[in-house]
């Protein structure tokens, strides 16, 4: 078991995790996504590998102008369903940790739909606070 940098030929297994989070894509856009966030120096796609994709994360790295440290969000965390409380979630966040750290960061933050409970419980046994304010402004009519 292994946490490794997603490539390409994971795609379908990212997909599937993805659709389980209620977020369909598809194929060619996920392609393209893939090689867009493992080509770029301030993003990181990780998947955990146990003989076949797990989960997948992904990372973005914010330099902050204002304040000394920077800052890691966390736009997605998926576990496949029938892998789930077995700790590989603990083991991303973790990840994620590590290179926050490695990165001058400060924080992580994560964005979570107020439908996933389960992952807010996930969320806050890790240390994370819910802060309330976020806005949106959609650019797509």
């Amino acid at each position: 078991m292994s946490i490794r940098i997603a490539n390409v030929n994971d795609a379908a297994n990212i997909k599937s995790l993805l659709n389980q989070l209620g977020y369909p894509t598809q194929p060619e856009q996920l392609t393209d996504k893939i090689v867009r966030l493992i080509n770029h120096p301030d993003q990181s796609l990780v998947v955990y590998d146990d003989g076949g994709v797990k989960a997948v994360m992904s990372i973005h790295f914010v330099p902050q102008i204002a304040l000394d440290g920077d800052f890691a969000i966390i736009s997605y965390l998926a576990v496949d369903e029938t892998a789930r409380s077995e700790g590989i979630g603990r083991k991303l966040e973790d990840y994620c940790v590590r290179l926050a750290e490695g990165r001058n960061c400060d924080r992580i933050q994560v964005h979570c739909h107020i439908r996933r409970t389960e992952a807010h419980r996930f969320y806050e046994r890790q240390g994370y606070q819910e802060s309330r304010k976020y806005f949106i402004k959609s650019l797509k009519k």
